[in-house]
């Protein structure tokens, strides 16, 4: 509607708001008649964090009996204005919002524990923050650096009372919901289809959000054409507007000297140009609340409370130009009951599908899903069953929804496979120092294919390049087509060649270093195995090593009959690990118990086949109170073998292995080692970082030549402090630890310790 276009009615409006004085209204105690009220229309800006003052706004108007004929929005504007068109109040949105765990929605996977015990492992070796895919030989990176798949959840779970509504007309209260066209550069005005989605793709901020697929077009972020969309509730009849700008300001000169602080900078100025254009174009019985939100940020969602504060504030400021539009009590009520949506009735589903994904078969999950045809339909089981499906790690989104089709009520999952994949990559390194000199560096790549066949077939490779070089080939194959139940099998066959030094120490002395040697190793294996679930997984395979020993620099004292060896082993593995940690590396709660065992013989130089036994149990418990944490972690190792066959990881010394020994410089065939560490996360959160902690260990542990000579009053005690990070290369510590039988060191770690 332009200016030279205003009805007859926006005229009369214009007349009676220049009617009331400022003693008119003062005097005024109950509001013009609700047939004289003009059309009012609320505009939401984008803002991210900063739009949950949209909310303060909206409960300042419910308390002022201000009714809302339409509402328009950008982003969070979008995103608040649809939940409140739906028929929440504001009241019922600050009661949820408030109480939701940020992290959690946009956290950039499902949790941990949900996770196949195949999906965590790699988490000990490579941060799973950042992922790279190859598809048709190009190098792809995500298109975002969130999930959306938390606030997609969430979306769906509030706006099930209206999700069998098509057109936005009908909800509640009108709405609409800008997006930006991504391949056009156009903006898009969405005013039907699923309400859930709609607010999601108008908050698909580049770079944060990856963007979604509406009617054969691509969505992004509609502040990028439009962030405070006062035209779109023109359009919409409105004859006044309340419209709320909460967008980022532009940063200052310091800001700029990153890329991301560029890039951020960029995306601003393109909003607050077409910000500024929409406050141009308000009329003067419009009314533009602007909160002063300080320095709060756009990402600040976890100080809600102050965000809705700040909105209630602004909005009170202006009420003697917003009680104008206030109605009667009883006209309140009537309108009230009016955006009150009948309870629709519980579903019986008739059907459930999966759709949506080309490159992988999702079918291979549907024995698993909670919600099955001939239910009711439940929220609470498609949550549940949207988590499993998510927990693959093979889409970048997935989502429900309830339709009619012929056969009846229908329970669709729509998963939309990952753009970058299904060859994913991930990137590790190592890096360490003693600042003695003693130092070392590799780096990590791991390679994933996933779905080699409609049955879920994996092909995983490693490889390591540095100081302790090492090949790792695994094909995996499920022998059923359900997932984590009972009847799940599954064969693996893997190949690993390493190579890396060992030091011997003098252990009757003062732990000198008498001998460093060379060992080069080779194994197969195949493996029979049940995965329990997300709970964790059983294997029992055979085994074959094979390993070469070379001296690379000796001593007088090296002992007899260690140098220039080569050994064969064969043997029998049982392998259990339970793992419900919700961090591999810094975390906050959970366990994990494992057990590795192996029996078979042993072979070389010069010695007759001996036969061997091992067997290793570790366990960690992980337990935290607010911001502070304790881990506790126990190992034992027994290993009955030939005492020069040099092979095992049967050493204690370094950062959190008995901090203050060197690397190594602990060694027997019977082991036992215990460890509390402390940790606090402090309230900085470095960029590229999960947190950062401050913290200190007391470590205790021993090894011995035979389990006949262990005894707790041989154990040796050290301790450690550090401040560490868990970033998207592994984790960092930068500690100092001490052991009174061996000495003070510094460390800098990034990678495990």
């Amino acid at each position: 509607m332009t200016r030279p276009e205003r009805p007859r009615r926006a005229a009369l409006t214009l007349l009676w708001l220049a009617l009331l004085t400022p003693a008119a209204q003062a005097q005024q105690t109950a509001p013009a008649p609700a047939e004289a009220r003009p059309k009012l229309g609320l505009v939401l800006s984008g803002g991210g964090a900063r739009g949950l003052a949209h909310i303060g706004v909206l409960k300042v108007l419910e308390r002022e009996r201000i009714p809302v004929d339409m509402i328009t929005g950008t982003s969070m504007g979008a995103i608040i204005g649809g939940l409140h068109a739906s028929g929440l109040s504001a009241t019922e949105l600050e009661r949820e919002l408030v109480a939701v765990s940020w992290s959690e929605v946009f956290a950039t996977r499902v949790d941990r524990q949900l996770l196949s015990q195949r999906r965590k492992e790699e988490d000990f070796e490579f941060s799973p923050a950042i992922e790279l895919g190859m598809r048709r030989g190009e190098i792809l990176a995500p298109q975002g650096t969130l999930s959306s798949r938390g606030l997609e959840l969430l979306l769906r779970r509030f706006t099930l009372p209206v999700s069998r509504v098509e057109r936005f007309d009908d909800l509640p209260t009108p709405f609409r919901a800008v997006a930006t066209d991504m391949e056009g550069g156009g903006q898009v005005v969405v005013d039907r289809g699923d309400l859930a989605l709609a607010m999601r793709s108008s908050m698909s901020v580049p770079g944060v959000f990856a963007p979604t697929e509406w009617q054969g077009r691509i969505l992004g972020d509609g502040g990028l054409v439009n962030n405070l969309p006062v035209d779109v509730a023109r359009s919409l009849g409105a004859e006044v507007l309340v419209a709320v700008n909460v967008g980022t300001p532009l940063a200052g000169r310091d800001s700029l000297s990153s890329l991301v602080g560029l890039t951020a900078q960029m995306i601003n100025i393109l909003t607050e140009q077409n910000v500024q254009r929409s406050i141009a174009s308000l009329w003067a019985q419009d009314v533009l609340i602007t909160p002063e939100l300080g320095k709060l940020t756009s990402g600040d969602f976890d100080r809600s409370r102050e965000f809705i504060a700040a909105g209630e504030r602004a909005a009170e400021a202006l009420l003697q130009r917003l009680r104008p539009f206030a109605v009667p009590p009883e006209d309140y009520a009537r309108w009230q009951l009016t955006r009150r949506h009948p309870n629709p009735q519980t579903p019986r589903l008739a059907a459930v599908v999966l759709e949506g994904s080309e490159q992988t078969h999702p079918e291979r999950f549907k024995a698993q899903l909670a919600s099955t045809a001939g239910q009711a339909f439940s929220a609470e089981r498609a949550e549940r069953d949207m988590r499993l499906l998510a927990s693959s790690g093979d889409y970048v989104r997935v989502d429900y929804h309830v339709e009619q089709r012929q056969s009846g009520d229908t329970l669709v999952f729509t998963m939309e496979d990952k753009p970058w994949g299904p060859n994913y990559f991930r990137i590790g390194l190592d890096l360490s120092t003693d600042f003695s000199g003693d130092s070392a560096f590799n780096l990590r790549i791991s390679h994933n294919r996933h779905w080699l066949t409609p049955s879920g077939t994996e092909w995983r490779n490693q490889l390591t390049i540095g100081q302790t070089p090492r090949l790792y080939c695994e094909l995996y194959q499920p022998l059923t087509l359900k997932i984590g139940q009972s009847a799940d099998w599954f064969l693996s066959a893997w190949g690993e060649l390493d190579r890396r030094r060992i030091n011997l120490y003098d252990q009757a002395g003062e732990g000198r270093n008498i001998a460093r040697l060379g060992r080069s190793g080779s194994s197969l294996g195949l493996d029979l195995g049940q995965p329990w679930g997300n709970f964790g997984e059983l294997r029992l395979g055979l085994v074959h090593q094979g390993w070469r020993v070379t001296p690379e620099l000796l001593s007088a004292e090296l002992p007899q009959g260690i140098a220039s060896q080569t050994w064969r082993e064969t043997g029998l593995r049982l392998k259990a690990v339970i793992d419900q940690l919700d961090y591999a590396n810094f975390p906050q709660r959970g366990y994990r118990l494992a057990l590795d065992a192996l029996a078979g013989h042993q072979s070389g130089a010069g010695t007759h086949r001996a036969e061997i036994n091992r067997i290793e149990m570790q366990a960690t418990g992980v337990r935290s109170w607010g911001a502070h944490t304790v881990n506790l972690n126990l190992r034992a190792l027994h290993a009955k073998q030939p005492e020069t066959s040099a092979q095992g990881p049967y050493t204690l010394g370094g950062f959190h292995q008995l901090s203050g020994y060197q690397p190594g410089q602990l060694n027997g065939n019977t082991l036992l080692f215990s460890r509390a560490t402390y940790y606090m996360r402090l309230r900085e959160t470095p960029m590229l970082t999960r947190g950062l902690m401050v913290g200190g260990s007391l470590e205790a542990g021993n090894a011995w030549d035979r389990r006949k000579s262990a005894s707790l009053g041989d154990l040796r005690w050290a301790g450690s402090f550090f401040i560490g990070a868990d970033t998207g290369i592994g984790p960092m510590y930068l500690g100092v630890g001490h052991a009174p039988k061996g000495g003070t060191e510094l460390y800098l770690f990034i990678g495990r310790p």
